[in-house]
């Protein structure tokens, strides 16, 4: 959590240095879902993500240097300096790509799980979204998809009570995401998203549960973002939220109730907290400094990758 939330928050810095100018939609604030979630999975099986998905690529293993050489468009970066913020991939780790499009993994997700259920591997395949995809027709169908055939997918929706600018009770009758996802025959349960070990041990058993062969989970992870939509600004004064709203969250902080347990369990001291930050810190300046040192991508490779087996993709 603590390496997701120090990518955002220098993310954020080098945006407003314009040193960044690829959108970010940043997960400041939400760490404890793709780190509960990530940590029940296996390094072989999968990820799909979504345009606010920096986090869900760190909490999966994906390599730093080459996520911050995304941000800044580099030939190192993950993408290949092609895909900035919103399209991250990682096959050595299970992260077969994050999109911009709202509900544009699922059908993906539904049927890579498909696949792997054919092939027998055992392979469990997670797809996060938030909470206006379930307002997606593709949501519907994914889903009813996934339950009929009793697929090894997990459904995890990250209601942070906004999609773009528009508050959850703006937009539902019923705060009942979870609800919904189980009439279409999927197991859903509702979680603190700001609670690492309720998102782990719900995601343990969703994962348990599909490697198994019982089928497919929804996990509604109540949390919130700290940052507005997109970008590194706050949007308290655009009228969307309040600052109270938005501190009362704050006060909620994953990361500082995770580690404060710890301590008080005797698990960690604050020296070894403190200890650990300053790694953290030092590991994401490392990640600059070589975002920064990389060359961009050479305009003769403009459409290598583009096409499998074209003549100017060999690799």
């Amino acid at each position: 959590m603590m390496r997701i939330r120090e990518f955002e928050e220098r993310v954020a810095e080098l945006v407003i240095e314009k040193k960044i100018i690829t959108p970010c939609h940043l997960y400041t604030g939400q760490e404890a879902v793709a780190s509960g979630v990530c940590h029940a999975l296996r390094k072989d099986d999968y990820l799909f993500g979504t345009h606010r998905s920096h986090g869900h690529y760190i909490a999966k293993g994906g390599d730093l240097k080459a996520a911050m050489a995304e941000m800044f468009g580099r030939a190192t970066g993950c993408s290949k300096g092609r895909g900035g913020s919103m399209h991250l991939v990682a096959p050595e780790v299970g992260i077969l790509g994050t999109s911009s499009i709202v509900a544009g993994s699922l059908p993906i997700a539904v049927g890579t799980a498909l696949a792997e259920s054919i092939r027998g591997t055992g392979r469990v395949t997670a797809v996060f979204h938030g909470d206006g995809v379930p307002e997606e027709g593709i949501w519907h169908e994914s889903a009813n998809l996934a339950a009929l055939k009793r697929l090894p997918v997990i459904f995890i929706c990250e209601n942070n009570l906004y999609c773009t600018h528009m508050a959850l009770d703006k937009r539902r009758v019923h705060d009942n995401l979870h609800r919904v996802a189980k009439e279409h025959g999927l197991e859903s349960v509702v979680v603190d998203g700001n609670n690492v070990p309720d998102v782990y041990y719900a995601a343990r058993d969703a994962v348990n549960r599909a490697r198994e062969g019982y089928g497919p989970s929804f996990i509604e992870c109540r949390t919130y973002r700290w940052r507005g939509h997109v970008g590194p600004n706050y949007d308290v004064d655009l009228g969307l939220r309040n600052q109270d709203e938005l501190d009362a969250w704050v006060a909620r902080c994953p990361i500082k109730h995770f580690a404060g347990f710890l301590v008080s369990i005797g698990i960690l001291s604050k020296n070894d907290v403190e200890e650990m930050q300053r790694g953290v810190s030092f590991e994401i300046e490392e990640a600059v400094s070589f975002a920064v040192s990389s060359p961009f991508p050479d305009p003769a490779d403009l459409t290598r990758y583009v096409f499998k087996g074209g003549a100017s993709n060999d690799d």
